[in-house]
């Protein structure tokens, strides 16, 4: 569905639609966006009769959303005196029937723009000045804003960040003062703004804003000047150290551990590529200013990709040295996937075989040990 079909629709019905938000502001920027939110006096009951031939679905809060394959429209009933719990959760709604009452309470000019199918776009607090100028200016009193919806100080930073514009200074003395309001946030919430901070060209600026709002701590982050900035967002949560549990993922939290860790060996080789895998060290090489083909030819040229691989198998090397099977055969397979990565033998069978048979002595011994150790 495009969302001019979804403002007729509604219109058609007798009611009031118009294009409000981000969607309206990146449209004067010349950004292309996907998601679009549409203010109605329509209540829910009435969007899900109007839509009931699409896919829509209604939530507690007041909204419907219609997703399609290239859009996901979200269309909100008039409200005004939203209230939040720490999390964001809104706890109290009061719907009414005025667009001017549902604008007021939108965080900052620049998102309270409105527009209607014909195009037309209502401002009715200069925020297509404010959008030409690249000014973030909040609506109303600031700090009772603020109070009201911690996350708008994150969403503050992220918009200077992404959009690349200045924070009003009264804005920002007031993101300052109320730092600590962003102990009622939870991390998940954190994380989401983080996140597109971090994805963005101007990441730094972003950084630089929240380190001098004071909000490292409260964010529970620290990074480094010198923090490089790519495309991948568990290459960038690498980079920075959390003192925070932040709600990652298994996969992003394993991720992350293997960036880290080849971060700190400080160089892509054989032995990173074969024991962590090309994603990783793609995104960790690109981290350490490492040229992705000189890695892809690595990874391409690797003499063995895991040891089965390796041309010997376990009864030939418990034959050539004449041993039971156990422990010391994997510390045997351990030090020929080295010597192979390393590229000092190679893996042809007569090669390992003679390898083996000259350092006997070093199997024996670590065979020994091994024994010795159970007793």
């Amino acid at each position: 569905m495009k969302v001019l079909e979804a403002l007729n629709r509604i219109e058609e019905n007798g009611y009031e639609a118009y294009i409000v938000g981000g969607y309206v502001r990146d449209y004067l920027l010349g950004i292309e966006s996907t998601d679009i939110d549409i203010c109605t006096n329509a209540l829910v009951k009435d969007l899900l009769e109007i839509f009931s031939d699409t896919n829509a679905t209604s939530n507690e809060y007041g909204s419907v959303k219609i997703v399609t394959n290239d859009s996901r429209i979200d269309i909100t009933t008039y409200r005004k005196d939203i209230k939040y719990n720490g999390n964001r959760r809104k706890v109290e709604i009061e719907y009414v029937d005025n667009l001017i009452d549902d604008l007021v309470r939108r965080d900052f000019t620049m998102n309270a723009l409105c527009m209607n199918k014909d195009g037309n776009i209502i401002d009715l607090y200069h925020g297509k000045e404010d959008i030409k100028n690249k000014i973030i200016r909040c609506i109303g009193d600031i700090d009772k804003r603020l109070e009201e919806d911690p996350l708008r100080m994150l969403r503050a930073v992220r918009f200077a960040t992404v959009l690349d514009f200045t924070i009003e200074p009264e804005l920002y003395k007031s993101l300052k003062k109320n730092k600590e309001l962003l102990n009622n946030l939870s991390l998940e919430r954190m994380k989401e703004e983080l996140t597109k901070i971090l994805l963005s060209p101007n990441y730094l600026k972003g950084l630089h804003i929240l380190k001098d709002l004071e909000y490292l701590p409260y964010l529970g982050i620290e990074y480094k000047e010198d923090i490089k900035g790519i495309n991948d967002i568990c290459g960038m949560f690498s980079e920075l150290e959390f003192t925070k549990e932040y709600p990652f993922s298994k996969e992003e939290k394993d991720n992350i551990k293997c960036i880290k860790e080849i971060l700190s060996y400080g160089k892509i080789d054989n032995n990173i590529i074969f024991n962590y895998g090309l994603y990783h060290s793609l995104v960790a090489g690109e981290i350490l200013n490492i040229n992705k083909d000189d890695i892809y030819k690595m990874e391409k040229e690797l003499p063995i990709k895991s040891k089965k691989d390796i041309n010997i198998t376990c009864e030939e090397i418990c034959n050539i040295l004449d041993i039971e099977p156990g422990k010391i055969i994997n510390i045997i397979y351990d030090d020929l996937t080295n010597k192979l990565l390393n590229k000092e033998i190679e893996n042809e069978k007569n090669i390992i075989e003679n390898y083996l048979l000259n350092n006997k002595w070093k199997w024996l011994n670590e065979e020994q040990l091994l024994q010795d150790s159970k007793k």
